[in-house]
């Protein structure tokens, strides 16, 4: 059974919120690049997030399943139609995590937070490395809302007919 046109809106609204997630990461990671002292005790630790994509989808497993055969017949395929459609098709997973790099030593010895040799230590967030993980999260949200925008085009055009 084909995935329905649904699917590709959910999985597109899930890239829309992984590249959210991102930019809230870096939003943060700006704000906070000065920061000595957390609750936590030290310096702000930059976020992070991870993405991993989901279990295979069914037409993955189908087809790999497919591919080892040598030779065949139709018999060999079992009917897709009879094992329905998953609620939901899951094709991303994204976690917001510290990033546990060492920090910057800044010496200046008249900062509150200096230690007894006078260097303080500093979140190591880059503000060039920030800039570009916001440029690329905008191109993948831009190309998401394309996605999106095809697939409302093709619906509206299938009904036309």
């Amino acid at each position: 059974m084909p995935e329905s046109l649904f699917s590709t809106f959910a999985i597109s609204g899930q890239g829309l919120s992984v590249q959210r997630k991102r930019l809230t990461a870096v939003a943060n990671n700006i704000a906070n690049a000065n920061t000595t002292r957390t609750d936590g005790g030290g310096p702000y630790q930059r976020e992070v997030v991870i993405v991993r994509g989901s279990k295979q989808t069914r037409f993955q497993r189908q087809l790999e399943s497919q591919i080892s055969l040598r030779g065949g017949e139709f018999s060999h395929i079992p009917s897709v139609l009879d094992q329905g459609m998953p609620e939901q098709n899951r094709a991303l997973q994204a976690v917001t995590g510290a990033d546990n790099s060492e920090p910057r030593m800044v010496y200046e010895p008249s900062h509150p937070d200096a230690n007894a040799e006078g260097y303080v230590a500093m979140p190591n967030i880059n503000i060039v490395t920030e800039m570009v993980e916001m440029i690329a999260a905008q191109r993948a949200f831009e190309a998401n809302t394309s996605v999106i925008s095809s697939a409302k085009n093709i619906a509206r055009d299938a009904l036309e007919i």
